[in-house]
């Protein structure tokens, strides 16, 4: 097994991921509400029981600090293994729909630029680590998916505003992570170059770290790209977390929008019309009363 960008290993993935999700659809399509929220619930408390499990297979069980270290919630797919289960049982329809946005825009875009299988040396030694990668990118996103498909939960536009909100206290959890594990000796968050990007950016917290920062660097503003005191004043540094809440709001709002018209678009159009006829009704008010 070796997996590359489009490759044949590349694609039997994609379509094995697309073939497991229309699996469970037609499984679960006729099934009550409550059979169908238990099986949701039971796919993400496994996907979070095997994100501890990863130690008792290559790499991990080859090298007990990487398990140590890889074994906390350090980027934004591993922190929403975490909090989707309990996202899940609240009844608080903010966080299904971040659940929703989030998870299936991580989740399909970790299958389909898969950097983590093509990054091993040897893939066909740590096959089960592989195995294990697809399994929970593909649960981040079929749960949320089918969440929606199957009526569980409807994602309104009204509400896109909070995705972004939502996002930036996950990525605090995921700050805070990683912080406690400096500071436990777990990893070196720095050392002595406060230039340098930490052991692990990859949901960019701490800086822009090439490729898909290009996307959203531009919407930062500059305030936030410079050390502001100290000795270091003036010198080239992004504000840790800070940085990304400008770009979270001006890209992730109009995409939820987006998608959110595909489940919502009546209650859009219907409320466009009304905005459209208290428009009118003004505007006929103010000319009787100019006349």
């Amino acid at each position: 097994m070796n997996i590359q960008m489009f490759n044949g290993w590349y694609f039997l993935f994609i379509a094995l991921s697309g073939g497991g999700f229309a699996g469970l659809y037609f499984l679960l399509r006729k099934r009550s509400q409550k059979t169908v929220k238990i099986v949701l619930i039971s796919l993400m408390t496994f996907a979070l029981v095997l994100h501890f499990m990863k130690g008792l297979f290559p790499p991990y069980s080859l090298d007990y600090d990487r398990h140590l270290r890889d074994s906390w919630f350090i980027n934004i797919c591993g922190a929403n293994i975490a909090l989707f289960p309990f996202m899940l049982l609240s009844k608080n329809k903010h966080v299904k729909d971040y659940m929703f946005y989030i998870g299936v825009f991580s989740g399909l875009i970790a299958i389909f630029y898969p950097i983590d299988p093509i990054l091993k040396e040897n893939q066909a030694a740590e096959w089960i680590d592989v195995l294990r990668f697809y399994l929970h990118h593909n649960l981040l996103w079929y749960v949320p998916m089918l969440m929606v498909v199957l009526k569980i939960h409807k994602p309104e536009y009204r509400r896109v505003w909070s995705t972004p909100v939502i996002f930036l206290l996950v990525m605090l959890f995921i700050m805070l992570n990683q912080i406690f594990q400096s500071e436990l000796g777990f990893i070196g968050l720095r050392g002595d170059d406060i230039h340098s990007i930490p052991y692990i950016n990859n949901s960019l917290i701490w800086g822009p770290d090439g490729s898909i920062s290009k996307l959203i660097d531009w919407a930062c503003p500059e305030f936030f790209k410079t050390i502001p005191v100290g000795p270091h004043a003036g010198e080239a540094k992004y504000w840790p977390w800070f940085w990304l809440i400008v770009p979270c709001f001006v890209i992730l709002v109009p995409v939820c929008f987006g998608v959110s018209l595909i489940f919502d678009f009546a209650a859009f159009k219907k409320d466009v019309l009304s905005a459209k006829e208290k428009l009118q009704t003004w505007w006929n008010t103010r000319k009787k009363k100019g006349e």
